[in-house]
């Protein structure tokens, strides 16, 4: 005699490729930064900045622009124009392992 077939509970697999669909997270809002460079200042000359002034920053003219989402780092662009804004091209998106994750 045969015993009753339970029926199958979802597993573990199943589960997670639901949790792991995209879909769920369409609607989330990130913050994407452009880092186009770095620069110390003490405070001293910070308050002496004025209308017009430029500063010189870290990085060298064409030199690849870093992505940040939510403060880690995505990957590395270049400036663009668009009309009368300014975008950025991916160029590189970064390995998770380059970005200090595992």
């Amino acid at each position: 005699m045969s015993s009753p077939e339970k029926p199958e509970s979802p597993t573990v697999d199943a589960a997670l490729a639901r949790v792991s669909s995209l879909d769920l997270l369409q609607d989330v809002e990130v913050e994407i930064t452009l880092e186009i460079g770095r620069r110390r200042l003490r405070i001293a000359d910070v308050l002496r900045l004025a209308n017009g002034q430029t500063l010189e920053l870290t990085k060298s003219a064409g030199e690849p622009l870093d992505i940040f989402v939510n403060g880690r780092l995505l990957g590395r662009g270049e400036a663009i124009v668009m009309g009368d804004r300014y975008g950025v091209r991916i160029t590189e998106i970064v390995a998770p392992t380059a970005r200090g994750e595992s």
